[in-house]
């Protein structure tokens, strides 16, 4: 099957089985390998990106239901010159990583918490982030980047 969407504010056109998942068609088509694969029955996060703005678990999604979807994944969520996304940023300067592998799904994740629940408090975020398995931090430093980059990202 021919799926065609935009991904990073590229138009992507594959040929795809048309059981391929959209995790797979991201990694193997297009070569974004920010878009990690933890668990594969969509328990981690790991996965996550935003379909049309909202957060997804990309191994739960068949690619051909991303047809005319804009898609976005970590790759895509730096400026043009670089520049980190205030959450990218605010994961770094909280220290909200450590091995890194479930980061670039908590990012994206933590980018649609603060879209849709932009006034969340410390409890409210450790729910809304449900689905979202770190096994190297305790959260703390999570929860606390995600507060920095929602106030970061409301004051661009």
């Amino acid at each position: 099957m021919n799926v065609q969407f935009t991904v990073n504010g590229r138009a992507a056109s594959i040929d795809i089985p048309p059981n391929t998942l959209l995790v797979q068609a991201l990694r193997e088509q297009l070569h974004l390998t920010g878009t990690h694969v933890g668990c594969d029955t969509s328990q981690c996060g790991a996965c996550t990106v935003l379909v049309n703005g909202r957060a997804i678990k990309s191994c739960t999604m068949l690619a051909v239901q991303a047809q005319g979807a804009q898609v976005q994944t970590i790759e895509g969520m730096a400026a043009a010159d670089g520049r980190m996304h205030p959450m990218q940023a605010a994961f770094k300067a909280c220290h909200g990583l450590q091995c890194g592998f479930c980061t670039p799904g908590m990012v994206m994740s933590a980018v649609d918490l603060c879209q849709q629940q932009p006034q969340a408090d410390d409890a409210q975020i450790r729910e809304l982030l449900e689905g979202n398995i770190c096994r190297c931090t305790g959260y703390q430093n999570i929860v606390a980047a995600i507060k920095k980059g929602r106030d970061d990202m409301q004051a661009v």
